[in-house]
């Protein structure tokens, strides 16, 4: 993990609390964990993992959706789409994972999350184990096409500056935990199956 950056109040202290991770686990009955998923706008990412989220707690799983669009109309409602903007807002979201990740709730997270180095920042503010990166890999074409918001109509007419994947980059992660093929290879049950089944080879479900 690396070193957090050190808060500017001088004058606060940690509190511990009474339960260690393990004990906590046992009381809960249950791993926290961050699963982020990352893709271009209409690769699937909010659509499966509110699957998975429903396949979890219908089994009886402490498991939320911190969705992209979600987080701006409160916590980020402050923040554009500026590389700047979009460092902040994944900064922002990565505290609030990390928080569901220690009180033991699955995290599911849908942010485009365009650039590696902020989605390796993420990784490395939690422990081994508890991030794992779900590439939605769909291409520029097949997310236009479905256009559900109209937003790559209104990026293509310049009525949306610095659109990930027409006018902003896209960074796709290199080694993900898992790929899931949401161009069109494969159905929404099929991909939500993938993530329920790395979770359960990785022991958290």
């Amino acid at each position: 993990m690396t070193k957090e950056a050190a808060p500017v109040s001088k004058n606060i202290v940690w509190h511990h609390g009474k339960l260690t991770d393990d004990q906590r686990e046992v009381k809960l009955g249950q791993k926290g964990v961050v699963i982020w998923f990352t893709g271009l706008s209409g690769s699937g990412k909010s659509t499966v993992a509110r699957e998975v989220e429903l396949a979890l707690v219908e089994n009886g799983k402490n498991a939320f959706v911190l969705d992209g669009d979600n987080i701006r109309h409160g916590l980020n409602n402050n923040l554009g789409f500026s590389p700047e903007d979009r460092k902040e807002n994944i900064r922002r979201i990565a505290e609030v994972a990390k928080l569901f990740s220690q009180s033991n709730v699955i995290a599911l997270t849908a942010f485009i999350s365009p650039y590696k180095a902020d989605r390796d920042t993420v990784r490395a503010l939690l422990p081994a184990g508890q991030f794992i990166e779900v590439f939605c890999d769909a291409s520029v074409e097949a997310c236009e096409a479905r256009d559900a918001k109209g937003l790559y109509k209104k990026a293509r007419a310049g009525q949306i500056p610095e659109f990930t994947g027409i006018s902003a980059p896209y960074e796709a992660p290199e080694k993900p935990e898992l790929v899931l093929e949401t161009g069109g290879k494969e159905s929404v049950e099929q991909s939500t199956m993938k993530v329920l089944k790395l979770l359960q080879e990785k022991g958290i479900v």
